[in-house]
């Protein structure tokens, strides 16, 4: 397949979960995006009419580029990616498996959730504090004309205390919720308002 497709074995071998035919299938797409460039660059992913009104298209695009992301060791952004960035980026927008097991679908939703995380931990330091959310929800919300900032600002203070009474529990009159870590995050759930606006225009934009 490697001989027949121009696809560097490296990649076919990946350890992401994907067939044979799902990386055929990105590679012309990473090929396109690319204009058979061997890498690809945040000003790529401007011809792509998904993410066009997309409210949070700049955290999704610079997801593509951030290390943790990538699962390299150092922290940051990197220039440009090659296919097999790409191919990592795009796992954690797979759908579930049918044959997954108990182990690959806790990996599965702890991968995806990270990849959430990482999206508005926008100054990289562990924490999604009030105002890092606080932002994310005025930028999901302001397609809407009929809500107005004070209401996102509302919606947005809501979930941070959920997120603290599940996660600290009752706190003292002095007590500072610093902000979401990951394993609040993942305390959280998918059920949970942070999870839920987090979770929200979470789609493949380069399927």
């Amino acid at each position: 397949l490697g001989e027949s497709t121009g696809l560097p074995l490296s990649a076919l071998s990946h350890p992401t979960p994907v067939t044979s035919d799902q990386v055929e299938h990105l590679h012309r797409r990473f090929k396109q995006l690319s204009n058979d460039k061997p890498t690809i660059r945040k000003e790529h992913f401007d011809s792509i009419p998904d993410l066009e009104f997309n409210p949070i298209r700049c955290k999704i695009v610079q997801a593509f580029f951030d290390r943790r992301n990538l699962r390299q060791e150092e922290d940051g952004l990197v220039d440009e990616i090659n296919f097999e960035d790409f191919l990592t980026i795009m796992s954690y927008f797979r759908p579930i498996e049918p044959n997954m097991d108990e182990e690959q679908l806790q990996r599965f939703r702890t991968d995806k959730i990270k990849f959430l995380f990482h999206m508005y931990d926008s100054d990289h330091d562990g924490i999604i504090t009030l105002q890092e959310y606080r932002n994310v929800v005025e930028e999901l919300l302001s397609g809407n004309p009929h809500l107005e900032k004070g209401a996102a600002r509302s919606i947005a203070d809501g979930a941070m205390l959920e997120a603290a009474q599940t996660c600290v529990g009752p706190m003292g009159p002095n007590q500072v919720y610093e902000g979401i870590t990951f394993d609040d995050f993942l305390k959280v759930g998918s059920g949970g308002a942070v999870a839920g606006v987090l979770g929200a225009h979470s789609v493949a934009p380069c399927a």
